[in-house]
C-alpha cells in the first residue's frame, strides 16, 4: 500500500511540469505582442520618414534592423510555443483537437528527442537571423574582414542545407 502510494505520488508529480507549459505561452504571448509592436513601431517610423520627407542616413538599414528583430522576437516566440506544447503533450496528455483533420504534423511531438529536434532547427533559424541583423551594422574595412564574411555566409548555408537533410 505504501508503495502504491509513493508510485502514485511520483506519477503525479509529473503535473509539476504544467508550470513550465503555462509559463512558456505567457512568454510566447509577450514576445509575439512585442515583436508585433516592433513592427508598428517601423511601420509608424516609415511612414513618418516617407510623409515628412525627412530621409535619414541609415533610413533603409533601420527599417531593415527593425523587421529583423522582430522576426527574430517572432522565432523565439515559436521556440517557446513548441517547448510549451511538446511539453504539455509528453508529460500530461494529447491535445484531442491537435490530433483532428485540422491538427498540425508541426506540433506532432511523441518524444523527448521529436521535440529537442524541432526546438533546435528554430533556434537555428534565430541564430541566422541574430546573424544578418548583426552584419547588417558591421562595416567592413579591409579584404580579410570581407573574406571572413563570406567563409560565415558559406558556412552558414552548409550548416542550413545540413539541417534541411536531417531525418530524411
Amino acid at each position: 500500500m505504501l508503495e502504491r502510494l509513493f508510485e502514485g505520488l511520483i506519477w503525479n508529480s509529473r503535473f509539476i511540469v504544467i508550470l513550465a507549459v503555462i509559463f512558456g505561452l505567457i512568454g510566447a504571448v509577450v514576445l509575439f505582442v512585442v515583436a508585433s509592436m516592433d513592427i508598428w513601431t517601423v511601420a509608424v517610423y516609415t511612414f513618418d520618414t516617407i510623409i515628412t520627407h525627412a530621409h535619414p542616413e541609415n533610413f533603409h538599414e533601420d527599417i531593415v534592423a527593425g523587421i529583423i528583430g522582430a522576426v527574430d522576437l517572432y522565432l523565439i516566440a515559436v521556440v517557446m510555443f513548441i517547448f510549451s506544447f511538446g511539453l504539455y503533450e509528453l508529460f500530461i496528455s494529447d491535445i484531442a483537437a491537435a490530433e483532428g483533420k485540422n491538427g498540425s504534423k508541426l506540433l506532432a511531438i511523441h518524444s523527448l528527442d521529436q521535440l529537442k529536434d524541432k526546438i533546435a532547427k528554430v533556434i537555428v533559424m534565430v541564430l541566422v537571423v541574430n546573424f544578418f541583423q548583426r552584419v547588417l551594422h558591421t562595416k567592413f574595412t579591409t579584404a580579410e574582414e570581407m573574406m571572413y564574411f563570406a567563409f560565415s555566409i558559406t558556412a552558414l548555408a552548409g550548416g542550413l542545407y545540413l539541417l534541411g537533410k536531417v531525418g530524411k
